[in-house]
């Protein structure tokens, strides 16, 4: 039975994986890691790498019911508030340096919706009400200075003054609005929904899946655009295969804490289209392509992007239960995962790519400001708590 490998995996390698890079000198856990396996003490420290640690150690104890795991959340949590957060202009920093001071002090409304994530995480998890204020802290300065009447903004300096949004714009184009972006507020914005159920929260919530289902999808061609201008026009032919298996099934998360029949009726066929499609176009024997820019297939394995196809194309099969094909997919993808994907030397983790014939891209770090336990540490949880076999 995969759930028990996957239950012995999470507790037998991740966990103890991030466990080790705790840093008992300077607070927080340590930014880097290359493929070698040499650990950069001195690297900096980025808030999304802490920010998702600290929501998989707090998850990791509401999953497992480990007060260890708990005692680290704490302390990804005591370096966020007290490193990452900028008391005097609000909002928190890109990066500090590995003893704990401002590195590149910008501010994106991406990076403060996972501190969100994590915080709100972190108050389900331990109760601290202090926790829970400073995730609306954060709200507030999101709602207040990083949204306009059309959506989500992206880049600010220090200060929130706007920048260009370079930090999440790839493919050749700087885009103004991102599909990633507002994912990741509503997601940040579903958890702390769960755990406050704030009804202020509630019609942001609304808000951003109406902007989903009129702005983002496009249904001819059966995906989520990516990179926009400021007005919702797409910028680039691009089929992210991740973001969209990932948000078929974070959005139907949402419209399910959010419990209201309209938006069910709204999104639903959108996030069964999203898997359906990916499930079409993105799929080969045993794995998921990466992306599709301009009818060109990037046929790369990466870490994440296999994390959230098992979750997406299992919400997938919960909601139609006559597609085993679905399921049948979960099991051909966790069985490359262990096979090609998870790293097996002692020390480490998953790699995070790997060519179309699953050797890993030994150029890529196995720790950095985006490699982090938050994606394949996340499938983990899932999959023991939903308890469906495959």
């Amino acid at each position: 039975m995969r759930e028990e490998l996957i239950k012995k995996h999470l507790s037998r390698d991740i966990i103890p994986f991030w466990k080790s890079l705790r840093d008992e000198s300077y607070g927080g856990f340590y930014g880097e890691m290359d493929f070698e396996l040499k650990l950069n003490r001195k690297a900096d420290k980025g808030c999304i790498l802490n920010s998702r640690i600290l929501w998989f150690f707090a998850n990791a104890y509401l999953t497992l019911k480990d007060e260890i795991c708990l005692d680290y959340a704490k302390h990804a949590y005591e370096f966020l508030k007290n490193t990452f957060y900028d008391n005097e202009n609000g909002g928190v920093f890109w990066s500090v340096t590995y003893d704990g001071k401002p590195s590149d002090d910008s501010k994106h409304t991406y990076n403060q919706a996972f501190a969100i994530y994590a915080l709100a995480s972190y108050f389900g998890a331990s109760k601290d009400q202090e926790a829970l204020r400073l995730a609306y802290a954060l709200v507030d300065k999101v709602e207040s200075v990083c949204r306009d009447e059309l959506g989500y903004l992206e880049a600010f300096n220090r200060k929130f003054r706007p920048v260009d949004n370079e930090k999440l714009s790839e493919n050749g184009v700087i885009a103004v609005r991102t599909m990633n972006t507002i994912l990741h507020v509503f997601e940040a914005y579903t958890e702390l929904y769960r755990v406050d159920n704030s009804q202020v929260i509630a019609a942001k919530m609304e808000w951003m899946l109406d902007l989903f289902a009129e702005k983002i999808y496009n249904p001819k061609e059966r995906r989520l655009e990516v990179f926009f201008d400021n007005n919702w026009n797409s910028l680039i032919d691009l089929n992210s295969y991740g973001h969209d298996i990932e948000a078929s099934w974070l959005i139907d998360r949402g419209v399910e804490v959010l419990g209201n029949t309209r938006y069910e009726e709204k999104i639903t066929p959108i996030t069964k289209e999203l898997a359906a499609h990916i499930f079409e176009v993105a799929m080969d024997e045993n794995s998921l392509y990466n992306e599709c820019e301009d009818g060109r297939v990037d046929a790369k394995k990466v870490w994440w992007v296999q994390a959230e196809a098992m979750l997406g194309f299992l919400n997938g099969y919960q909601k139609e239960p006559f597609k085993k094909e679905y399921l049948n997919a979960v099991g051909k993808i966790w069985d490359f995962i262990n096979e090609f994907m998870i790293d097996h030397r002692a020390g480490s983790e998953w790699f995070n790519e790997l060519n179309r014939n699953g050797s890993p891209i030994t150029e890529k770090e196995i720790v950095g400001p985006w490699k982090c336990p938050y994606h394949n540490g996340r499938m983990c949880f899932e999959v023991i708590n939903k308890g469906i076999d495959f």
